[in-house]
């Protein structure tokens, strides 16, 4: 109330809605892209709702490698289901705009969720890491608790993270431009439009993203050199595939998600880059959840054989 009695003071009129850009450039294209996500939509939600139920009913996969992978969907169709719908409606009704809660809210809920994949991620490389580095080992480190926790401590870090941006973005004014050059509420477009004071937040956004999605990641890739490192040394060549494919399909999924995540954040700001921006957010925000089961199920001989016994 403060802050919007200071605007208020000061002449600037408060918006209360934002207009989603999105594809709104392509008006010929608007029905095509409407298919388009609608099927990636419900393939995305069949294909991780599938996962889930797969390595729920299999006693087969009741393992910390497919409990991750469950919590991994899970997110998956919470993430996708955060974007989407949204975009579909207005693909399908023209109607762009959404209002400033509306946005604060699909911002707290996409931040919380990418939040907690980098670091789900970051947990089933470690996983990967133990199961191959500390074979023997492997049962005694990775038992049922040490399960419990690491997946309960990547929702709750994602969580807390999500809690303390939400209430500084809460502080923030917005006074026009309503546009936001997006198909979804981003963290940076949002930020151009407020007439508040950004220093602070803009300070508290750059140390949680030091730790939220850097630190995930560099645990990610350290245990992958030491996985590649124990691969190598393996004398057979036989034993260097097994213990490849055991790895394999979450490091495409890492590789994929890292990739088109640092393209979009790291590229300069430009209008030049801006609908480059855009192709690659769909990739992460859309396309990824959609690969992951595809991934999993494809190179995967354990998710294959209860698919097998449940098609039969």
């Amino acid at each position: 109330m403060h802050l919007i009695d200071k605007a208020e003071e000061d002449n600037q009129t408060i918006i209360t809605e934002f207009i989603l850009l999105g594809f709104g450039n392509l008006p010929e294209l608007q029905i095509l892209l409407f298919l388009v996500f609608l099927v990636i939509y419900i393939f995305t939600m069949s294909g991780n709702i599938l996962i889930i139920a797969l390595i729920v009913a299999d006693q087969h996969l009741h393992t910390p490698m497919y409990f991750f992978l469950g919590n991994l969907s899970c997110l998956e169709t919470c993430y996708t289901s955060t974007i989407l719908p949204r975009l579909l409606a207005s693909l399908l009704t023209g109607d762009r705009t959404i209002s400033v809660s509306g946005c604060f809210a699909q911002l707290s809920c996409f931040g919380y969720l990418a939040t907690t994949e980098c670091c789900l991620l970051a947990v089933m490389s470690y996983d990967r890491y133990l199961a191959i580095c500390k074979p023997l080992r492997y049962a005694a480190l990775m038992n049922g608790r040490l399960c419990l926790q690491l997946a309960a401590g990547s929702w709750i870090s994602g969580f807390l993270i999500c809690v303390i941006m939400t209430c500084f973005m809460s502080q923030l004014i917005f006074c026009g431009p309503s546009e936001i050059d997006h198909f979804f509420c981003d963290f940076s477009p949002m930020l151009k439009l407020s007439c508040s004071d950004t220093s602070m937040i803009t300070l508290v956004s750059f140390i949680l993203a030091s730790l939220d999605s850097p630190c995930p990641f560099l645990l990610t890739v350290t245990s992958y050199v030491c996985i590649i490192a124990t691969i190598l040394r393996i004398p057979s060549t036989t034993g260097r595939q097994k213990a490849f494919s055991t790895c394999s399909s979450h490091l495409i999924v890492v590789t994929v998600f890292y990739g088109t995540l640092m393209t979009v954040y790291l590229l300069p700001k430009t209008n030049t880059l801006t609908a480059l921006n855009k192709v690659f957010s769909v990739f992460y925000t859309v396309l990824t959840p959609m690969f992951n089961p595809l991934i999993y199920s494809l190179r995967n001989k354990e998710v294959k054989e209860a698919l097998r016994k449940v098609i039969r």
